[in-house]
């Protein structure tokens, strides 16, 4: 799996003041904690967090948080695991970081990544991606950036689940086996299309008769002139 590094420090205050301020600045307040570390504040340049974030929208990283506390320089090796988003000034206020320990198996939540092109879709059915994020559990060494579904195979009114996956030794869902995935749903003009080729073969069943009908009629008259 990819390790992305940043810089951080750590800082002082936690009141709403220096918080501010750090934004003013251009950093964004954050911590770093874990099962065997006490949290620490940090800050760190708001360009490398939202750098970050665009990387794991897309996949599952590392994090190597080069920490800097009065010139004492410390890495921990860690996993975005939360943040807060200003909605309206569309700016991260706050992160947290996970560290991990690569010995211990970690449970995180890992993009979904659809490939192929589903059959229904060119039948006029829609392609409905229930989970974007599927949460897996392993060894942090073990873990995948994205999984991939396969939906090559998807007929309208047909879905993938999360049983249909399969997934690398060692590496488990915790999500069950019954969560859907993606689905392909029917829409008003594939069963507009349906009910179309329905009308159709409808409507030539009796044409046929008829033909067939006409053709024996014609053998008879044929018949009765000799």
């Amino acid at each position: 799996m990819e390790t992305i590094t940043i810089d951080a420090r750590v800082r002082q205050g936690t009141k709403k003041g220096p918080a501010r301020r750090l934004r003013a600045l251009g950093l964004t307040p954050a911590v770093v904690y874990g099962a065997q570390r006490e949290p620490v504040r940090l800050e760190i340049n708001s360009s490398d967090l939202k750098r970050v974030l665009e990387k794991v929208r897309k996949e599952t990283v590392f994090i190597k948080l080069a920490i800097d506390d009065a010139g004492k320089k410390t890495e921990s090796l860690s996993i975005l695991k939360d943040i807060q988003v200003n909605a309206l000034k569309k700016e991260i206020t706050h992160a947290d970081f996970y560290e991990i320990n690569m010995s211990k198996p970690l449970t995180i939540d890992v993009p979904v990544l659809l490939t192929g092109t589903a059959p229904g879709i060119e039948k006029g059915g829609e392609l409905i991606m229930m989970k974007r994020e599927l949460k897996v559990s392993g060894l942090p060494s073990d873990l995948p950036e994205t999984v991939e579904v396969d939906i090559s195979t998807l007929d309208i009114q047909e879905s993938v689940r999360v049983g249909d996956i399969t997934l690398k030794d060692g590496i488990t869902f915790v999500d069950s086996d019954d969560v859907v995935i993606a689905h392909v749903a029917i829409t008003r003009a594939a069963m507009a299309a349906a009910g179309a080729a329905a009308g159709e073969a409808a409507e030539g069943e009796p044409t046929e008769a008829v033909e067939a009908k006409e053709e024996v009629s014609g053998a008879d008259d044929t018949d009765g002139e000799k």
